[in-house]
């Protein structure tokens, strides 16, 4: 979810999330869908693709590309 990738990217650089975002209800769209998944098991079984990075290694990843960006 939204919040879990908030929650990682916060912990990486040791804050805590709650302590800086404010999440409002009425931002939520009407016809949200409560639940996305995805399943690579398609491209695993057909093409043979593995992951190589974690979706936690990627938000950490990324946070850190924008602390070098961002000189931070």
């Amino acid at each position: 979810t939204v919040r879990d990738m908030c929650k990682i990217a916060f912990g990486h650089v040791g804050l805590n999330m709650d302590d800086h975002l404010v999440i409002d209800e009425k931002f939520f769209r009407p016809a949200e869908v409560d639940v996305l998944l995805g399943n690579p098991g398609k491209a695993m079984e057909k093409l043979g693709w593995k992951p190589k990075t974690s979706l936690e290694q990627l938000i950490t990843m990324m946070v850190d590309a924008d602390m070098r960006r961002l000189s931070i």
